[in-house]
């Protein structure tokens, strides 16, 4: 089988979308959220399983949180929540010019968070499902992407079926913004690639007009910790505009400084200092001989 049809049939789009109108529906993405599910107070980091990114009202204000579909199902807050992306999640970009929107060659290894559920890969999605939510919104929401900090690019784009031309949603190459409008009630996945290993922390704003006139906004980050080696305690700890500066553990930039003591660049930098210092001493030297020279050969014509 071609490399190309196996990753068409890897991230196949399944799922009803405001965006795109697929042919299947996929039973996988039926579901209902109760009014009562509670907001997680405890860290988390997600490497499989089913979650979804969506506006939700914590103490009466909007914001957007993760919902996590697990046994018993919890909100919780993006500050807080990893979403690990492991090993299982590379693919190989196919030799086909389809793809060419992906910005990288044939054959190099991408992270692909998969539009259909993938085992051992986080499922990740997004929903306006919350009860109050539904109730209190106009008609729907406005996704954008704000920001994207981390060592590569991100893609994420929609694909109906095998065979057809996939829909890029947002990509972290154009400029902010790239508006997706989410009707209410709506649960959607799509297909995330991530270009190379590392810490990304991901701006998304949430945005809506509510029935009662008043227009409601919210910006959060997504927190990917992309690749085995990535810690998953740096992804948590990250700020925004940081990320990209911060090496993966195991990477050859992490390698490299620890080669040198294990104390960053500050050898190297000492190094360079000596290495100043003597060259300069080299020409005082020089030019005092000379001036040794010249004296004694004064001296000599004179007598």
């Amino acid at each position: 089988m071609a490399v190309s049809a196996l990753l068409a049939m890897t991230l196949a789009a399944q799922p009803a979308s405001p965006v795109a109108q697929p042919s299947s529906p996929d039973p996988a993405l039926d579901q209902s959220i109760a009014p009562d599910q509670p907001v997680a107070a405890e860290p988390a980091v997600l490497d499989a399983g089913h979650v979804d990114l969506g506006p939700r009202y914590v103490d009466d204000e909007w914001t957007l949180l993760i919902h996590d579909d697990a046994a018993t199902p919890v909100w919780r807050d993006p500050d807080r929540t990893v979403l690990q992306v492991t090993a299982a999640a590379l693919r190989a970009v196919p030799d086909d010019p389809t793809y060419g929107f992906l910005g990288v060659p044939a054959g190099t290894d991408v992270h692909v968070v998969p539009q259909v559920q993938h085992p051992g890969v986080v499922w990740v999605g997004w929903n306006t499902q919350d009860p109050r939510v539904m109730q209190t919104i106009d008609r729907g929401v406005t996704l954008e992407l704000t920001d994207v900090d981390g060592p590569g690019e991100v893609v994420m784009y929609l694909q109906d079926g095998t065979f057809s031309e996939p829909q890029v949603l947002w990509r972290s190459t154009e400029p902010p913004g790239q508006p997706m409008w989410v009707e209410v009630n709506t649960h959607t996945h799509a297909n995330w690639v991530f270009t190379a290993p590392g810490v990304y922390l991901i701006a998304v704003r949430a945005s809506a007009d509510l029935v009662g006139g008043e227009r409601v906004s919210a910006t959060r980050h997504l927190r990917f910790a992309v690749g085995d080696a990535t810690s998953t305690d740096e992804a948590l700890a990250a700020q925004p505009g940081e990320v990209a500066a911060l090496p993966p553990a195991g990477s050859d930039d992490a390698a490299s400084a620890d080669d040198v003591g294990g104390t960053g660049p500050w050898p190297v930098i000492g190094l360079v200092v000596v290495a100043v210092v003597l060259a300069g001493a080299l020409v005082v030297v020089v030019l005092r001989g000379r001036a040794v020279r010249r004296r004694v050969e004064q001296e000599r014509a004179g007598s």
